[in-house]
């Protein structure tokens, strides 16, 4: 997998729909928000839309734009599954957080993204407390993204070179329709696990072990 990375990324303003829409990883256009003005949004807008009772999706801010996040009722079931089995395993040992969809985080002034499932360890957050900043500044140390139909390989290699710079150690690239993990302990490097196959934790989150094939082992009405 390529991706850009911070310092070849362009940072002139996008002259078009067409030029934003490639830079934020070839997106449909349906996911970006017209108010405010592309190009325009702050954290604050974020935190007004992601915050609101008449909410109709999550918001990422990526380039002063906010960007809904895909996600339908089969990814939030896989992710629930996986908030469900991390934390099986890290609530008892008392390693860390684990984050649901909404659990935001700014891994760079006005960027904000929230990865379907999110794990930070023990400490990271004690300075933050509770009742404080909407978002953290901090890069998970396991990100997990479950593949939608309208994400992109483009828009999936930027968000991972964004946690990887941020602090992220380790990351899950979750595919319903393959029914395959792909792992990265960096943006350009990864594992492709299946059936048959585990999940390790490592060093992130130690003594951690699923099977792939019980991810997609989810029954069907």
């Amino acid at each position: 997998m390529t991706t850009a990375t911070r310092e070849n990324r362009p940072t002139a303003r996008p002259e078009s729909l067409a030029d934003l829409l490639r830079r934020l990883g070839n997106i449909p256009a349906r996911r970006v928000r017209l108010h405010p003005p592309p190009g325009m949004a702050t954290e604050e807008d974020a935190i007004r839309n992601n915050e609101s009772l008449l909410r109709t999706a999550i918001c990422e801010l990526v380039e002063g734009t906010l960007v809904e996040k895909a996600m339908g009722w089969e990814e939030s079931e896989m992710a629930g599954l996986i908030i469900q089995l991390l934390l099986n395993h890290v609530r008892p040992r008392k390693l860390g957080r684990v984050l649901a969809p909404d659990g935001m985080v700014r891994l760079l002034p006005g960027l904000l993204r929230a990865s379907d499932v999110s794990f930070i360890a023990r400490g990271r957050l004690k300075r933050y407390g509770r009742g404080g900043q909407p978002y953290p500044t901090i890069g998970p140390d396991l990100v997990v993204e479950v593949v939608s139909k309208s994400n992109t390989k483009a828009e999936m290699a930027r968000k991972l070179d964004e946690y990887f710079h941020a602090g992220t150690r380790l990351a899950w690239i979750v595919d319903p329709k393959t029914k395959t993990v792909r792992v990265h302990l960096d943006p350009l490097d990864s594992t492709l696990l299946q059936a048959g196959d585990f999940l390790d934790g490592g060093d992130v989150i130690p003594g951690l072990r699923i099977a792939v094939e019980d991810l997609f082992e989810l029954e069907a009405d």
